[in-house]
């Protein structure tokens, strides 16, 4: 594998992983701020709602853009393959970004 692959288990996470020197470049969706664009790296493997999510089109470059945080700070609104939608933060998390 190249030195850009990336795998999702390699990812930074809330819990305190520690994180490789390449992945510094990486976030979740639910890191971003509004007006940011991204490009989808994956959905977590174990994630609750994946396949959810997938379906959503949050599938591996797939570029999307942050739009709004509701005013209690849940859920996110963001723009995807055309569309907009919006995802609790918690599910957010669990989609690995690389900002644009």
């Amino acid at each position: 594998m190249d030195g850009n692959t990336m795998h999702c288990n390699e990812i930074p996470i809330p819990d305190g992983a520690v994180i490789r020197e390449r992945d510094k470049d990486h976030a979740t969706l639910a890191d971003m701020k509004p007006g940011e664009s991204a490009v989808v790296c994956c959905v977590r493997p174990g994630e609750k709602d994946r396949r959810r999510l997938l379906e959503m089109g949050f599938v591996s470059g797939t570029t999307l853009r942050f739009i709004r945080t509701a005013p209690l700070g849940d859920p996110l609104q963001v723009e995807v393959r055309g569309y907009q939608l919006s995802l609790r933060r918690a599910d957010a998390r669990g989609i690995l970004v690389r900002p644009t």
